[in-house]
């Protein structure tokens, strides 16, 4: 295996490529500890400690670091870890890391988002802003099912309605005039059928 190419990546990182084909990014000290240099073998021993033991450390380290700030889904965070240019076995085994601890749980993230937005969205609204992103849609509909059903109220009517008088909806109002309050009320992700029940009520 031979150095090809170490090309800047940031002020303190470089990428590294191996045979031509990138292979990972290295901080400028772990090049002088792993002897890398351009046009030079790369030992197997320190590729593969490289591989399986500094860069999954520091993809579990940087995922860590991300989730303390923010709540990620498991789609944004491997995503965000591509974006630091790290192999896939790293991320897989951060991802599997912070999974085993729950530190990462897409069901635990649209039950708190669902929580969150279902008394100002509609539930298909909700549905495509979760599946947007990367959290599956056998995930998101029993919970939303089961959070709707514990609700005293039809959540989704009671929104409609608010937004009908925001709107000054008055039942005899032109045609045209009702059915541009219909169309602002689809675009919002409200069905035909949950619109036209509030209308007539």
């Amino acid at each position: 295996m031979i150095v090809t190419d170490i090309v800047e990546f940031d002020k303190k990182r470089k990428k590294v490529y191996i045979d031509g084909e990138f292979a990972f990014v290295l901080y400028s000290g772990e090049l002088r500890d792993y002897d890398i240099k351009k046009d030079k073998e790369i030992t197997s021993e320190n590729y593969e400690s490289i591989i399986s033991e500094l860069l999954p450390k520091r993809a579990t380290k940087r995922a860590m670091n991300l989730l303390l700030k923010k709540d990620y889904t498991e789609k944004k965070l491997r995503d965000k870890l591509a974006e630091g240019l790290y192999p896939e076995e790293s991320i897989d085994a951060a991802i599997e890391y912070v999974k085993s601890y729950h530190y990462l749980d897409d069901e635990r993230f649209a039950r708190d988002y669902i929580t969150y937005h279902m008394s100002l969205r509609s539930k298909n609204r909700i549905i495509q802003d979760l599946i947007g992103k990367g959290i599956n849609k056998d995930v998101i509909v029993p919970i939303i099912e089961e959070l709707y059903s514990e609700e005293d109220s039809d959540v989704e009517q009671e929104q409609i309605k608010k937004l009908l008088e925001k709107k000054h909806y008055d039942p005899d109002m032109e045609y045209k005039d009702k059915q541009k309050i219909m169309a602002f009320l689809l675009r919002r992700g409200y069905s035909m059928d949950s619109v036209r029940r509030a209308m007539d009520s």
